[in-house]
């Protein structure tokens, strides 16, 4: 299963099928993520693109068109694209059109334009299903930054959701038994539209499947701290830092970047060293490039030291035919000096030490000796600050001598803003005790922190990755048969089965790359299982933490019922 390969064989489809000749791709806003996220423009070009449009932009409304070319129609099966559509048929810009939806269309949109193409100038209406973001080959997203509202699903984002991953079980050939988190009823109703869209459209779902699949719903709410923590593998890190949207980096904010860098793209699919580097950890791509630029140094026999990161920028100013041969490697140096600059400067390896202490160990005394310290200390971020009282406050909800209240009045005391110090208590009402239905915090199975030391590159050392989420707990009990059903039901009237070995896991509220690794590396010892991630979004811990106060939109702060200990917490 490789989402990636799915769209890329979709489009292909669409530029191989038409006539040949010179084409127009014209998509919407939602259509064009979703192409960039598997094609370079220049890519896409050699198919004989001339050129891409949006059909929601103002400037293809006032532009003429040229009869002589063919359009190549993309877009989602949208009241509002359908209506635009009407209106593009009705005075044709191009001679010949092929219309490709990107989900199941109605009937009646079918008809609506068939009534408007007064001209016949459409000579193909086909169904691609590529609905979502490919991320990585195992990894989807539907783009969807908030889904909730009062904590129940957004309707939007809800119907939204059901034509993706509908989209996806298409395009994979996929027909799953669908299992759900028992506690959550946004997974309980996702699971169920689902199963109405297969059993509607069952002649689409008639694939004839020899193995057996499984389309696993969970809920974010069960883990609330794998999207707090700091990250320390490439892609993670870049998302958590700098973040990462639709494959993009906004680096303006930079000191003294170069023009051509004010953004870049981070693809797997069109640079070969993100493509290697993409699950390694900090250290370990700094001496990638370290060896990549002694490669050169040895054909340019220069002596110039390079030990550490900002020496590597030192030598790429210093040998601009480097950066005319290295092509990306730049863009990587000055994207790793950004995060080596952010670790240093933020004291991110002290802060992560105390977070991973306390997703995986229980040591009340201890951890509150360290959060206070790190509270008091001005060089670590207000952000950061808040999130390590978040993760107290999740890990040490029901013991009797909680100091979050005090934990938050230091808070206040440093400045700290009120919408930080607000997303303690909702993500304790979000995700407390009472919202979860696994064992978090499962003591019992806690592995004493290790540090990891690199060596050979200096600033780069004590690189934390002791923290597991809990999907990796829940992917090895469903592989092993011990998922158990009243836990995880069968939606409508099937069985749990034999063990499925296509495994589509799909988080509401949001995955992160952190479960993308944990996906990843688990092909090594499951070889015979091809596991799927997806969520609404991807998260980093800022977007995660807007995620939940969204989701208490249109609510007051009256959520004290399971935080009792922050009664008395004020706020402005």
């Amino acid at each position: 299963m490789n989402v990636i390969g799915a769209v890329k064989a979709y489009v292909d489809k669409m530029t191989n099928e038409s006539e040949p000749g010179m084409k127009v791709l014209l998509m919407d806003k939602e259509t064009t993520s979703i192409i960039s996220m598997v094609y370079s423009q220049s890519e896409i070009q050699q198919k004989e693109v001339f050129l891409l449009e949006r059909i929601d932009s103002p400037n293809y409304a006032n532009s003429t068109g040229l009869r002589y070319l063919k359009c190549l129609v993309f877009l989602r099966p949208t009241q509002v694209n359908i209506e635009m559509l009407c209106r593009e048929l009705r005075n044709p810009k191009y001679g010949a059109y092929y219309i490709y939806f990107s989900n199941i269309i109605a009937k009646a949109d079918i008809k609506l334009l068939a009534e408007n193409d007064e001209q016949e100038v459409v000579k193909e209406v086909f169904e691609l299903y590529m609905d979502y973001l490919a991320v990585n080959p195992h990894l989807f997203s539907m783009g969807i930054q908030c889904c909730m509202e009062r904590q129940s699903w957004n309707p939007n984002a809800l119907q939204r959701t059901v034509q993706g991953l509908v989209s996806v079980l298409l395009s994979l050939k996929k027909s799953p038994i669908i299992r759900y988190q028992a506690n959550s009823k946004l997974a309980k109703d996702l699971g169920g539209r689902i199963e109405d869209v297969m059993n509607k459209e069952s002649s689409l779902f008639a694939f004839g499947q020899s193995g057996h699949s499984l389309l696993l719903i969970l809920d974010r709410r069960d883990d609330p701290i794998t999207p707090l923590l700091t990250q320390w593998t490439y892609q993670a890190m870049v998302h958590e830092l700098l973040t990462i949207n639709n494959n993009r980096v906004n680096l303006s904010n930079v000191p003294g970047v170069s023009k051509e860098l004010l953004e870049v793209v981070l693809s797997a699919e069109q640079d070969p060293f993100y493509a290697k580097n993409i699950f390694m950890n900090y250290g370990d791509i700094g001496q990638n490039i370290k060896q990549l630029m002694e490669q050169f140094q040895a054909k340019a026999k220069s002596h110039q030291k390079i030990e550490s990161i900002s020496d590597m920028k030192n030598f790429v100013e210093s040998y601009p035919q480097f950066k005319k041969l290295s092509g990306n490697v730049t863009k990587h140096v000055t994207v790793v000096g950004e995060l080596s600059s952010m670790v240093t400067k933020y004291h991110l390896l002290d802060v992560s030490e105390v977070e991973q202490e306390i997703s995986s160990q229980s040591d009340h005394s201890a951890h509150l000796n360290s959060i206070k310290k790190l509270i008091q200390d001005d060089k670590i971020r207000h952000a950061d600050a808040a999130k390590l009282v978040m993760l107290y406050a999740l890990r040490y909800q029901s013991q009797s001598n909680n100091e979050t209240y005090h934990l938050i009045e230091m808070l206040k005391k440093r400045g700290v803003s009120d919408k930080l110090i607000k997303g303690v208590v909702y993500l304790l009402e979000y995700a407390g005790s009472h919202a979860r239905q696994s064992n978090l915090f499962n003591v019992d199975d806690a592995v004493k922190i290790t540090k990891r030391f690199f060596k050979g590159l200096n600033g780069v050392d004590n690189v934390y990755t002791q923290h597991k989420p809990l999907l990796h707990d829940t992917l090895e009990d469903l592989v092993n048969g011990r998922l158990k059903e009243h836990v995880y039901p069968v939606v409508g009237n099937h069985s749990s089965g034999l063990r499925p070995q296509d495994i589509v896991v799909f988080i509401v509220g949001g995955a992160t790359y952190e479960e993308s690794l944990t996906v990843h590396s688990f092909s090594k010892p499951y070889p015979s299982f091809n596991i799927l991630l997806g969520g609404t979004t991807i998260h980093n811990s800022k977007s995660f933490l807007e995620e939940v106060e969204t989701a208490f939109q249109g609510e007051d702060m009256r959520l004290r019922k399971h935080t009792k200990h922050l009664r008395n917490v004020k706020f402005e």
